[in-house]
């Protein structure tokens, strides 16, 4: 067994232990598990409303994406109560991307592992989790994971492989140590995601406020501007670039000296090709599995080395738009320079006063349930930019457009910050992870690091 573990991460301090894991887990008073089968489980006992079943997709890098997630009747798992998740477990995909996994946190206990999933747990005289779910993600682990999967053509995993992955138990105090430094980073990380999560909905509601429901307007139709009832975050003198009242036009009631228009009126594509042998090494690459769902924080991107058709050129702050249906959800402002799938639309105002208004109109539900309505092509449905050129905006005054960029640009500068600050904190994690797993950078008095940040 120790030269099982030394072929993945070298030789292990004096005092660390050389196990499986699924002894690390029988030992602890856990079990490895699979999710239940199809026959336990249909398509049609999904709810809108309920229990969220892990899926395979919802698995990230040692997180749970619950965008998306299918669930189930309280019934339902109630009848399937031996395969909830707890606080701790570790859940992992069966097929295809089987070396990622997610560990499950406190807000995820009571969930389903659902059909095509792996559920790890430790037990309570088993491994701190949070080391557990970080030594499963040394680069090593990982690569013996995809290594000793089945399958020609995917990767399958069983109960049995990841039972005999060889694990490395330190004493508990360094786990826990170890678990500490870099979760740390992670929920720094995390902050950052919650921040620009925060920073969007605030730019969203702002648009909303001013384009959709024109409530500057009917403020001051109501007399509430008067009154000195102004709306929150909305600084005095902007209320006089509105005007007092909403005209009959043939999209509704829309304010006094605003115009029908389009999309195309404010907003162009950009289509600079690049053929593959012009691609510098290094280039900053962007493919559809790299852009947000249903936000604008672009946070993860490749390098195009090596790829063999030709792509687009994009320009920071410019937007990415999917346009393939099954990613028309599929939005974000480009927080570097560097190239993209052609199945990505790239998208810039016709002049920088105009950035918010188009952000705000190509990021909303009802652009992209527009692109959905006119997609065509039979097998991967797509729209296209003379479609989305055609979409009816009304039209505000410069001087509005330049006002509401000047309230959204702050917001979105704030989130590219916080997006390459995570990314740097996770090359940061990177680094020090197999240094903390493999012992070569130790801990020095484990216990007393704990102690001093009262852990």
């Amino acid at each position: 067994m120790s030269e099982m573990i030394e072929e993945l991460i070298g030789p292990v301090p004096e005092g660390w232990e050389y196990k499986t894991l699924g002894r690390v887990c029988k030992e602890g008073g856990g079990d490895i598990q699979t999710g239940p089968f199809g026959s336990q489980l249909h398509a049609s006992d999904y709810v809108p409303a309920g229990i969220p079943s892990i899926m395979p997709q919802n698995i990230g890098d040692n997180s749970i994406v619950e965008d998306g997630i299918a669930r189930i009747t309280p019934l339902d798992a109630s009848r399937l109560g031996r395969y909830l998740v707890r606080k701790g477990d570790i859940v992992y995909s069966r097929r295809g991307d089987v070396e990622r996994r997610a560990l499950v946190r406190e807000h995820e206990d009571g969930w389903l592992c659902g059909t095509g999933c792996l559920r790890v747990r430790f037990g309570d005289r088993g491994p701190d989790p949070r080391y557990a779910s970080y030594y499963l993600g040394h680069p090593s682990v990982r690569e013996w994971i995809v290594r000793h999967a089945h399958g020609a053509t995917m990767p399958n995993l069983n109960t049995s492989i990841l039972g005999a992955c060889p694990f490395v138990v330190p004493p508990p105090a360094e786990q826990r140590a170890i678990a500490h430094i870099l979760g740390t980073l992670d929920d720094k990380i995390e902050l950052n995601r919650k921040q620009n999560e925060t920073l969007e909905a605030m730019a969203r509601a702002l648009f909303k406020a001013w384009f959709v429901d024109f409530e500057p307007v009917r403020a001051k139709m109501e007399g509430r501007w008067q009154r000195g009832q102004s709306l929150p975050g909305l600084p005095a003198h902007l209320y006089d670039l509105f005007p007092d009242r909403l005209v009959e036009s043939e999209l509704g009631e829309i304010p006094e000296g605003w115009r029908l228009g389009k999309f195309g009126d404010v907003a162009v594509e950009h289509r600079r090709s690049v053929q593959s042998n012009q691609i510098a090494p290094g280039t900053s690459y962007i493919a559809l599995e790299h852009m947000p769902k249903h936000c604008i924080a672009l946070s993860e991107w490749g390098v195009g080395d090596g790829l063999e058709s030709n792509k687009l050129r994009f320009k920071k702050w410019e937007i990415l738009f999917g346009k393939l249906r099954p990613y028309f959800h599929k939005v974000g402002v480009a927080p570097i320079d560097g190239i993209c799938s052609t199945d990505i639309v790239v998208v810039a105002p016709q002049a920088n006063e105009w950035f918010g208004f188009v952000l705000g109109h190509i990021s909303s539900v009802e652009f992209v349930e527009y692109t959905n309505a006119g997609s065509t092509g039979t097998k991967m449905p797509r729209t296209s930019w003379s479609d989305m050129a055609r979409y009816e905006v009304v039209v505000p005054p410069v001087s509005v457009a330049s006002g509401f960029m000047d309230q959204v640009r702050p917001l979105v500068e704030r989130i590219v910050t916080g997006i390459h600050e995570s990314r740097t904190l996770a090359q940061l994690r990177d680094t020090l992870l197999p240094k903390l797993i493999s012992g070569e950078l130790r801990i020095q008095d484990a216990e007393a690091f704990l102690k001093e940040r009262g852990l």
